[in-house]
């Protein structure tokens, strides 16, 4: 806080193939991302386009806006919705009907296997019409090998999706999401220094974050 006033917090959606910031929305005061993702998503031509969220977007009003909006979504599934949780890990723990991809990335001192399982035929999923047009559960498991010290590092996420797509395909759809964090995020805060700036006035936060974001697409 900055003489007892929060820092905004904004929402951006980022185009991965056009490395472009299409719009942001200002998170209302007492409020979070689940309320302002959904104006967002309202705001945006997003027919024909996949929307991937992390696991705060993975509400059931946000799955039927980007559906009616004519889009398929990719979003995290964690322990904020536990009841999808268990379904999507019982649902892996049992069903072998499954497709199966795997990647292996060499960069940054470290080598990274990343296994990508979908399944689309569910046995155990529950409550299905909650979430509109679920046709996929995702898991990717990744292994972190670090060359200079031998150590590894594992960890596993969980996806929902309405896509009709290979194993191979969504885990390409899961690498793009973070693309956001790197190419977005970490720019806006190392090269642009946002997260130092002190703004609190009237609407200048807001203003000065959607010049930054003018520049950067430029």
């Amino acid at each position: 806080k900055v003489n007892g006033t929060s820092p905004i917090h904004m929402v951006s959606a980022w185009a991965c193939e056009s490395n472009l910031v299409l719009g942001q929305v200002k998170t209302e005061e007492k409020s979070n991302e689940i309320t302002a993702i959904p104006n967002l998503i309202e705001s945006l031509a997003l027919e024909g386009s996949t929307v991937t969220i992390d696991a705060m977007g993975c509400q059931t009003e946000i799955t039927q806006k980007i559906v009616d909006a004519q889009a398929d979504y990719v979003l995290a599934a964690k322990a904020n919705q536990p009841e999808l949780l268990q379904n999507i890990v019982d649902e892996f723990r049992f069903n072998k009907n499954f497709d199966r991809s795997t990647d292996i990335d060499y960069g940054h001192g470290r080598i990274e296997t990343r296994t990508c399982t979908v399944i689309s035929d569910f046995i155990h999923m529950e409550h299905l019409e909650k979430w509109s047009n679920l046709n996929a559960v995702v898991r990717i498991e990744s292994v972190r090998e670090f060359k200079a010290t031998g150590n590894h590092e594992t960890a596993t996420r969980y996806y929902i999706s309405s896509l009709k797509q290979n194993a191979e395909k969504l885990q390409q759809v899961v690498r793009n999401h973070w693309a956001i964090e790197n190419k977005l995020h970490w720019t806006l805060d190392v090269a642009f220094g946002e997260d130092y700036d002190r703004k609190r006035k009237g609407n200048a936060s807001q203003n000065f974050s959607l010049i930054n974001k003018i520049a950067l697409n430029l």
